[in-house]
């Protein structure tokens, strides 16, 4: 291996070990602990350090958001690809997101915590545009195989989104509350509701 090859290798292997840090803090405390001088302490580096890999705190939740991003829209594409219905899909879909939020609670909200993004992030962040249009396409095709064809895909996809990421919302921020299976009954309810909406005129 060159020097140069050699460089690079340390470069990634060290900003890997200040997302390691940021994340464990994370964990540890919630995002609003997460500060450049905590991950400096964690791998005994000094700030400045830090801020060569990194310009600011905000770079480093930008790398978390887009790989939360780039999570989601994978577990979504896999549960599409297990189906051949639109409807079906969509159905899998929303319980994917649903099992995402509650799995990976630190990702989701980051990547939500200000609600629902803007049409700015979405083309800002290629993760997120990933996501977004595994859910447009769905619709798209549940449209076109119903008797409802001219349906208006993106007022239906904001529908969507907005049953999924309220229903989240909502459960995530109450402490207490509904067993685990009376809250995804909710969630089934909804969508069940959305995709008779959809398909039929």
């Amino acid at each position: 291996m060159g020097i140069a090859e050699r460089k690079i290798r340390q470069k990634e292997e060290f900003k890997a070990s200040i997302l390691e840090a940021a994340w464990l803090q994370v964990l540890a405390d919630g995002w609003q602990s997460l500060s450049i001088r905590k991950i400096a302490d964690a791998i005994e580096y000094s700030v400045p350090v830090i801020y060569t890999h990194f310009e600011n705190k905000e770079a480093i939740l930008l790398e978390f958001t887009k790989e939360g991003f780039q999570k989601l829209a994978d577990q979504l594409q896999g549960v599409k690809d297990q189906h051949s219905d639109p409807s079906v899909q969509l159905e899998a879909i929303a319980n994917a997101y649903w099992d995402f939020a509650f799995e990976h609670k630190e990702y989701y909200q980051l990547m939500f915590g200000l609600g629902i993004p803007a049409c700015e992030m979405v083309n800002q962040i290629a993760e997120m545009k990933v996501m977004t249009m595994i859910m447009i396409s769905t619709i798209k095709e549940a449209i076109e195989g119903s008797e409802n064809r001219e349906a208006d895909y993106f007022l239906k996809y904001h529908t969507y989104f907005s049953i999924l990421h309220g229903i989240v919302s909502i459960q995530m921020i109450q402490k207490e509350g509904k067993p685990a299976e009376e809250k995804r009954m909710i969630l089934q309810d909804a969508i069940s509701g959305f995709i008779k909406s959809l398909i039929i005129k």
